[in-house]
């Protein structure tokens, strides 16, 4: 059984300059509990892996406001006017992946393997300072695996082993990224008892779970 962590608890433990893997689409399945904590603690030089930044106000959106994040892995920015300006201006570095290979690239870190070989990106300023590798006569890029120091996710519903059940968007990247991270921390809508969640519903197990939040009160 995983005993519930505060919030505030599960945030003191990831340090300044921390790769993070957050999961949500558009805010749609991202932690925000767990991002509140993390804006009043105020203390970042983050790597962010995440498919985008949501908007001002909004999920990832608010470390972007509050300046803590260095770094960004996206595949786009585009409803986010916040990130455009860093970018532009410098104060935040940012590689922009196309969405299909971003998420590769995080499946590809979590289970081992060595890259993507995509066509994605050929003859772009995405090929630029990547390999081209040829198989049976085709050309592709390697895309590089991708794991981070914390994958912060949030799920529907947790039991108190720390097996996760997801709903519709949140399906998108917080499953793969619970696979590609040194320590997991869950923000669960709900904890239910050991039993409740049907095994056929259960997308990450409990076993890759480091950190179970409270639910919400």
């Amino acid at each position: 059984m995983k005993t519930a962590t505060r919030v505030e608890t599960a945030a003191g433990m990831i340090p300044e300059g921390a790769s993070l893997l957050i999961g949500g689409f558009m805010g749609v399945g991202s932690p925000h509990r767990l991002i509140d904590a993390l804006v009043a603690r105020g203390i970042g030089g983050f790597t962010v892996v995440a498919n985008d930044t949501a908007m001002p106000g909004c999920g990832i959106g608010k470390l972007i406001t509050a300046g803590l994040v260095k770094r960004l892995v996206a595949s786009h920015i585009g409803l986010n006017p916040e990130t455009q300006a860093k970018m532009i201006s410098g104060e935040i570095e940012v590689e922009l992946v196309p969405q299909g290979t971003l998420v590769e690239r995080i499946r590809a870190g979590g289970v081992g393997l060595g890259g993507v070989l995509t066509a994605t990106g050929l003859g772009t300023m995405v090929e630029q300072g990547k390999r081209v590798i040829e198989v049976d006569g085709r050309s592709f890029l390697l895309e590089k695996p991708i794991r981070g120091d914390f994958a912060l996710i949030a799920a529907h519903s947790a039991d108190y082993k720390g097996n996760l059940e997801y709903s519709l968007t949140a399906h998108n990247f917080n499953p793969v990224m619970a696979l590609a991270a040194d320590r997991v921390i869950a923000e669960p809508h709900v904890i239910v008892p050991v039993g409740v969640i049907p095994p056929d519903a259960v997308k990450t197990p409990g076993v890759l779970v480091d950190v179970l939040l409270e639910r919400e009160h």
